[in-house]
């Protein structure tokens, strides 16, 4: 940007005062750096005890969840099933015998396949 393009907007900047630094600027800023833990002292830390320990109970929660509600229990078997199965119509299975005749009949029809000329 240049000057002439806002001229308003350079006569505020022109007014404020400039900023001026602490002598001991340069100190606080190099002993800043220092502090900063360097990259392996930060992995080391992101990986702590107590982040592990939480992440692995949370893990063993949510593993634990996911098996009990998709496992489906063990079954046990009633005395209804059994009775379902005694209460069969012979009639039944007399319509089951003509399936399979129809069945067979339709796997030999010749009418299926596809004419020669």
């Amino acid at each position: 940007m240049e000057p002439q393009d806002d001229k308003e907007l350079w006569d505020v900047l022109g007014r404020l005062p400039e900023p001026t630094l602490s002598p001991f600027f340069a100190r606080d800023v190099l002993r800043e750096i220092r502090q900063k833990p360097d990259y392996f002292e930060r992995l080391r830390n992101w990986f702590s005890v107590r982040k592990m320990v939480g992440a692995s109970a949370v893990t063993a929660v949510v593993a634990a969840l996911a098996l009990v509600t998709h496992y489906p229990g063990p079954r046990t078997t009633s005395s209804s099933d059994s009775d379902v199965v005694a209460k069969v119509d012979p009639q039944d299975y007399d319509v089951v015998a003509d399936l399979d005749e129809l069945i067979a009949w339709d796997e030999n029809n010749v009418w299926d396949d596809k004419p020669t000329l």
